[in-house]
């Protein structure tokens, strides 16, 4: 999760869209708390103005795993597009709520299975629908 310091950019669309998100039955039963949270404190802008820098709603990037050196890439997804593929992350996921906002250059620290935890660095932002001009999706 960012630090409440960490400025949160997210684009309007996507903060009109995920409060409808956590206002469906299918979001009860899950803590969306830090979901709820990070709307709260983030700064809201055009999807127009949103830098292209910034994980976004189906935003695909690439990570680091700076403890094996491997790089990876995934998908932030509303959970209707989670399909269990190792490349999509859910919104309401833990990381994927951490994931949201993040800048080329942060890094998070990810829980896996087996009770490790490992760190990855933003490296890329292959695609961004704001940049790419896909706002409806």
């Amino acid at each position: 999760m960012s630090t409440p310091t960490t400025p949160l950019l997210l684009s309007r669309l996507d903060v009109e869209r995920l409060e409808a998100l956590l206002e469906q039955p299918a979001a009860q039963g899950i803590d969306t708390s830090a979901l709820e949270a990070e709307l709260e404190r983030a700064e809201v802008v055009e999807p127009a103005q949103m830098p292209s820098d910034v994980i976004t709603m189906n935003s695909t990037a690439r990570f680091l795993d700076e403890t094996s050196g491997e790089e990876h890439e995934l998908t932030l997804v509303y959970p209707r597009d989670a399909d269990g593929s190792h490349d999509k992350v859910s919104i309401l996921a833990p990381v994927g709520t951490a994931l949201l906002g993040l800048r080329v250059g942060a890094s998070i620290e990810w829980p896996v299975p087996g009770g490790r935890t490992i760190r990855l660095r933003v490296l890329s932002i292959r695609f961004q629908p704001e940049a790419a001009g896909e706002l409806h999706r």
